[in-house]
């Protein structure tokens, strides 16, 4: 058996893949052969990360808000329909508002929710007549925090990774016998766009000073080593493995 990562021919769609992760992810399957479509909240933001991936025919334009279920079934079949079909879904968009118990509000809860755990749903509810077709994999992007706690300002947002790290477990069991395969990637602190604003708003390097005594390994994550783990998951290296979270944060979780 060949362990040589090939998505020469295959179909996918990365949600949230303008910037971090999900574009980290992108990239990777694009640069294996896959045909990809690239999805963010608004048309600009998606053609400016294809055109900075060198655009072609293999890169499809798939924008919109995920946190609205209307959308959601406007874009997806859309993305499936230019993309001939669909081997594999990355589910990665998601918002981490930070919040403390008495700062939130029915809106917080609402919007958070809203995108991070029923726009996962309904993206996966909406392709999945394609993925069964394919006999594909969906990949759910969660957190860390979806298996362990940790300081305050998160609840909301770590409520909703645990309850996909959950949901996982049982679309997996409810959709293995029609082939497809649902994992789950619990991610650490990555080095993306999102940690750079928040390192600035705490002032000088406190953010990245803090992961690194946190982190076991210490040091933060990068990119490339979420899309390494997406890749795994997706490939036929891993067609035996289903319900599974793949937890990659340094080690941080382990100490909890």
């Amino acid at each position: 058996m060949s362990m040589q990562l090939d998505f020469s021919g295959k179909r996918v769609l990365v949600t949230g893949s303008t910037k971090g992760i999900g574009r980290g992810a992108a990239e990777g399957f694009h640069e294996l052969g896959a045909m990809v479509a690239i999805n963010g909240r608004t048309p600009e933001s998606v053609a400016r990360a294809i055109d900075e991936m060198g655009g072609g025919e293999r890169l499809i334009a798939a924008p919109g808000d995920l946190s609205r279920v209307s959308v959601i079934h406007d874009v997806v079949p859309k993305a499936i329909d230019a993309l001939g079909g669909l081997d594999i879904l990355v589910n990665n968009a998601g918002r981490g508002d930070e919040r403390l118990i008495d700062d939130i509000d029915a809106e917080h809860w609402e919007a958070v929710l809203a995108l991070n755990l029923k726009g996962a749903f309904f993206t996966i509810q909406t392709a999945l007549p394609a993925l069964k077709q394919s006999k594909g994999s969906v990949v759910n992007v969660a957190s860390m925090l979806g298996v362990m706690g940790a300081p305050a300002g998160l609840i909301v947002y770590s409520a909703t990774k645990g309850a996909m790290v959950q949901m996982t477990r049982m679309m997996a069991l409810e959709l293995a016998r029609d082939g497809v395969r649902v994992n789950n990637l619990c991610p650490g602190w990555i080095d993306t766009p999102m940690i750079e604003h928040d390192n600035e708003l705490a002032g000088g390097d406190a953010l990245y000073k803090y992961i690194d005594e946190d982190c076991p390994l210490g040091r933060i994550g990068k990119v490339d080593e979420t899309t390494g783990a997406i890749l795994y998951l997706s490939s036929a290296n891993a067609g035996y493995t289903t319900g599974s979270t793949l937890v990659a944060d340094g080690g941080i979780s382990s100490g909890r």
